[in-house]
């Protein structure tokens, strides 16, 4: 009988958890229909933070969320102003610095998806000038000016408002959380993983026989920096296994105070625990096919790092299902956590909740054609 322990890490995500339970019994439940295997709800033994339990077959995986919401809410909790502001400062930080130009050099998608929040609302101030600036030129000064000034923060209010379709002030404060402190981890999350580090390295193989930790988007290299932490102590078992999705990973290694960073890829690639990283061309919010230490420039003199498999969606994926997430860039990053509904050796459920451990499913694998292993950084570890 598989023991298995998941610890999962999400991304920038101002939600509570419960939505990753939610859509794992929900997408897990099609993924066994379309696969043909019994999923099974379990009852939970270590009640340990907020999750579920899973199994297929005699296996037997309980789920925990590395929960770090409350830094993410924090965060947002920005004034129109105070978000133009960020705009300004995370646009230089990429700049500047020349990161921008170099991740174009990985992978223009998750480039354009990051100008978008700064494209849509610079159009927005746009928009509300224009009607203020109308209103100042049909009226005498002393009567328009006043009326501009409303005008342009009633509009700005009401874009606001509409952002939970537009996504622009959340994407916004995405980026700038990274590069305000020009890709440096502020201290709340930095203490955070501290927190992370702990919880997996409590988790013994006498009552585990597999810790998997998962990362997705952000929450890679959160992921990466918590089991490094224990790398460097010592204290990364044999047990201990990684499983980074949608990586963003560049758009924080790439900034020059992500030292801290770039000093834990090369620590954990260093380690070599079983890693295997999946990401999928069709994924314009994610870093496809680039291996996040190479590319970083933290690679050992010895080489280590994650194995490079591709979620293959045009494989993966049926022409019906993808017509449907034409167009929904968002919902198609979090697709590795989902059903596929033409699934190859990428099964989120079968990796999380069946008999065989991370390593042994992907032994026969090699990298993906594509994986992109080029050291672009200009800021290297070392």
């Amino acid at each position: 009988m598989m023991r298995r322990r998941v610890l999962y890490v999400p991304g920038y995500d101002p939600l509570p958890p419960r939505r990753y339970r939610e859509l794992y019994r929900r997408e897990g439940a099609a993924q066994a229909v379309i696969s043909g295997y019994r999923l099974l709800q379990r009852e939970r033994r270590d009640p340990t933070g907020f999750g579920w339990a899973a199994g297929i077959g005699d296996s037997h995986a309980e789920f925990e969320v590395l929960v770090w919401s409350d830094i993410v809410n924090a965060s947002m909790g920005q004034s129109i102003l105070a978000t133009y502001l960020q705009l300004l400062q995370t646009a230089w930080a990429y700049i500047g610095s020349g990161a921008l130009w170099r991740l174009m050099q990985l992978r223009r998608g998750p480039v354009i998806a990051a100008l978008y929040p700064v494209a849509v609302l610079l159009a927005q101030a746009a928009v509300a000038l224009a009607l203020g600036g109308v209103l100042l030129w049909l009226l005498p000064w002393w009567a328009g000016l006043p009326l501009a000034v409303l005008t342009l923060w009633v509009v700005l209010r009401w874009w606001r408002r509409l952002d939970g379709r537009v996504f622009a002030y959340y994407l916004m404060h995405d980026y700038a959380f990274t590069a305000l402190q020009g890709g440096a981890y502020p201290q709340a999350l930095s203490a955070r993983i501290d927190d992370f580090a702990r919880r997996i390295g409590a988790l013994s193989p006498q009552d585990w026989d597999e810790v998997l930790v998962v990362g997705h988007s952000s929450g890679a290299y959160v992921a990466i920096s918590a089991l490094a932490r224990l790398a460097r102590e010592g204290r990364l078992g044999d047990h201990i296994s990684l499983l980074t999705l949608g990586h963003v990973v560049p758009m924080a290694s790439f900034l020059p105070g992500a030292a801290q960073l770039r000093a834990d890829l090369h620590n954990l690639a260093q380690a070599d625990p079983d890693w295997v990283d999946v990401t999928a061309p069709g994924d314009a919010c994610c870093f496809a096919l680039c291996d996040p230490v190479a590319v970083s420039g933290s690679t050992p003199a010895a080489g280590g790092g994650p194995k490079i498999i591709s979620a293959a969606f045009r494989q993966t994926l049926s022409p019906e299902k993808l017509r449907s997430l034409r167009g929904r860039w968002f919902r198609l990053h979090f697709q590795y956590l989902c059903a596929f509904d033409r699934p190859g050796d990428y099964d989120y459920f079968q990796i999380t909740a069946g008999p065989l451990r991370l390593g042994q499913r992907f032994a026969h694998r090699g990298h993906s054609p594509g994986r992109i292993a080029r050291p672009v950084n200009r800021w290297r570890h070392g």
